[in-house]
């Protein structure tokens, strides 16, 4: 084992009793099965789809670009007339395109000129019909996301022009889950409700006179993904959120998006994902890697998985690589390299947040080379207790986390390590880091066995 470098003054920012115990632990650890070398065959994987050399432009269709006209049956029959002649390219070009909901299909590239803008009308009655969907982690019949795509292939959204949803808080962002409706229970209560019954999707309905907002890019069951270069603002809720979804690639794509629950982009029980080259400033977590929700995740059981992010700048955010808090399907195989993390109104670097009423295992987390600024609570936060629940059937585990070449120029603390007595948290290694602008000792509270290894912290200067 490598020293730790610390200065006899940093000494007190320790919980020294517990970083002897959780050194001496480490011992017997056995060497991850999993680690970078594994990276290449997940790339080997993932493969951007391609689209015939077809365009099918949606003024065509009637669309127009005054920012006015309705043009969401022209995208429709234009996204139709691709999809029949065996995919191409859906053409937005320059100017203001007003629509509803746009269902893609395979084949279809949805593809914005650099200048285009794609609006979406912020009325909630342009998302119906209801589709099947997951709100939060618990699958039921909702709104439609405004771009939403089910058991289709090979898909994308490409090109420089923007995505922008609307909303404010006069329309979506007020329907809050924890706000009132005219529904009793509350519409997230009765959703969880359904979740632990065992209701069937399809009698779970939900839409007008409810508060689940949609999410705005949704692949529900698909393969075979491409998310580029486009920006999108304002969504109604999370924003990029592939579900049970395989082979996706996210490249180059800015979200600044500041409302409630606006993480950037949710693979959500998905396989084989590549993140990459993008910014995220967003009212939420920036990235947020999630695999359902209690019951209802563990009735589809299907983890997250075999996932990559590199190169990648973080703003605004609760986190900027974070695991959770949804994960009863688990969480494994993820990969986050070269990416710069710096505002004050970014929460952490590193999260995991989950509890004993959604267990699943989240293993085989590797965080290197990061550059990280500010960040308001901790570089690396581990919450076993999310949402103060300190007990339940489902204790999670968390194993195999590391943590290499980062650093940190302020922060209240290093770590934020918080588990119980039933929960497993073991073999998280923090190596060759430097945190300066400490302010204050790190919280370890039945964390398991943490490993330091050439870290250096450094407390804040005094004025």
């Amino acid at each position: 084992m490598k020293n730790i470098s610390m200065c006899n003054k940093h000494f007190s920012f320790l919980n020294l009793a517990g970083l002897v115990v959780l050194l001496a632990a480490t011992a017997s650890l056995a060497a991850p099965a999993v680690d970078w070398d594994s990276v290449p065959a997940i790339l080997a994987r993932i493969k951007a789809p391609e689209f015939p050399a077809r365009d099918f432009n949606i003024t065509t269709y009637g669309a127009k670009s005054d920012g006015k006209t309705d043009c969401t049956e022209a995208i429709r029959h234009a996204i139709k007339a691709c999809h029949e002649a065996g995919g191409g390219r859906v053409v937005v070009p320059d100017g203001t395109f007003l629509t509803a909901a746009i269902h893609l299909q395979s084949g279809v590239n949805l593809h914005l000129a650099d200048t285009a803008t794609l609006k979406f009308i912020p009325e909630p009655k342009r998302y119906l019909p209801l589709v099947r969907t997951r709100f939060e982690g618990v699958e039921c019949m909702n709104y439609s996301p405004l771009i939403y795509a089910y058991e289709q292939k090979n898909i994308a959204v490409t090109g420089k022009g923007m995505l922008d949803g609307s909303a404010t808080w006069e329309n979506w962002w007020h329907k809050v889950v924890q706000g009132k409706d005219t529904n009793s229970p509350r519409s997230g209560q009765l959703l969880m409700s359904y979740g632990e019954r065992g209701t069937p999707v399809a009698e779970r309905i939900f839409g007008e006179g409810h508060l689940l907002r949609p999410n705005f890019i949704q692949p529900f069951r698909c393969q075979n993904i491409l998310i580029e270069g486009v920006t999108i603002t304002n969504s109604p809720m999370w924003v990029i959120n592939p579900v049970l979804s395989t082979n996706i690639t996210v490249r180059g794509v800015k979200v600044t998006s500041h409302g409630p629950n606006n993480d950037g982009c949710n693979p959500d029980s998905s396989r084989d994902v590549l993140i990459e080259d993008c910014l995220f400033d967003t009212g939420d977590d920036c990235i947020a890697i999630k695999s359902g929700k209690n019951a209802d995740g563990r009735r589809i059981n299907v983890p997250s998985e075999n996932i990559i992010i590199r190169n990648c700048t973080m703003r605004d955010g609760h986190g900027g690589v974070v695991l959770g808090s949804e994960t009863s399907g688990g969480v494994r195989n993820v990969f986050a390299e070269d990416c710069v993390m710096d505002s004050p109104n970014l929460d952490r670097a590193l999260r995991l947040k989950t509890n004993a009423e959604r267990g699943g295992p989240i293993e085989n987390i590797f965080f290197r080379n990061v550059k990280v600024g500010r960040v308001a609570h901790s570089v690396l936060t581990i919450d076993l207790v999310y949402w103060r629940v300190v007990s339940g059937p489902f204790p999670p585990t968390v194993r195999n986390i590391e943590m290499r070449n980062v650093t940190a120029a302020s922060s209240p603390r290093a770590l934020w390590v918080v588990g119980t007595t039933n929960s497993i948290i073991e073999n998280v290694r923090v190596i060759d880091s430097v945190f300066k602008g400490v302010e204050g000792p790190d919280v370890l509270t039945h964390s398991g066995s943490i490993r330091f290894e050439n870290v250096t912290v450094e407390p804040v200067k005094p004025r």
